[in-house]
């Protein structure tokens, strides 16, 4: 039963993610939104730690120490600002990499459909804005990436998603640069 629910779980996140992606402009990251998670290295981790209220990572992780599923996740998918993270040729140590627009604004939608799936009817357009806070004293981010994201977060929160995504449709996925 667990296989067939963390199944149906990723499947309907994977769904939400491509219908928003849809909506802005990014077909072919909807499409490929997540993958990933249906390879053994992912699924099988996620069948054994499924709970249905939050990502079966933070499960393992709490276990074992670390998540194989997450690290291998991360690594393949560019919409997660972890991807980014490499050593930083100004200072000693790591650093967040600015990321393409397109990757902040599928991290964004990717937010959105976590907290939709996890949260269920208590979702709120400022749902996404309070995960983020609660993550970030673990992020590392390129000052620019964060900005965008907050921006989008913000506005999610304030304005809803149609004025959003509109934004990001015609604004931020229109020009060149941050």
């Amino acid at each position: 039963m667990k296989a067939w629910n963390h199944f149906r779980t990723i499947t309907n996140h994977k769904i939400l993610v491509m219908k928003n992606c849809f909506r802005v402009g990014l077909y072919w990251q909807g499409v490929m939104h997540d993958l990933s998670k249906y390879m053994p290295s992912e699924f099988i981790i996620g069948c054994k730690y499924y709970q249905g209220n939050r990502s079966p990572n933070n499960a393992e992780r709490e276990e074992k120490g670390y998540s194989s599923a997450w690290l291998h996740h991360k690594g393949r998918n560019k919409h997660h600002y972890e991807y980014w993270i490499d050593y930083s040729v100004k200072e000693p140590g790591l650093a967040g990499m600015k990321m393409p627009k397109k990757y902040v604004v599928e991290m964004f939608m990717d937010r959105i459909a976590a907290s939709k799936i996890y949260l269920k009817e208590k979702y709120t357009d400022a749902s996404p804005l309070a995960y983020y806070k609660g993550g970030l004293e673990h992020q590392v981010m390129h000052d620019d990436t964060r900005k965008l994201l907050e921006e989008l977060l913000y506005m999610l929160e304030e304005k809803g998603e149609d004025a959003t995504f509109a934004y990001i449709r015609h604004h931020v996925l229109r020009t060149k640069d941050y």
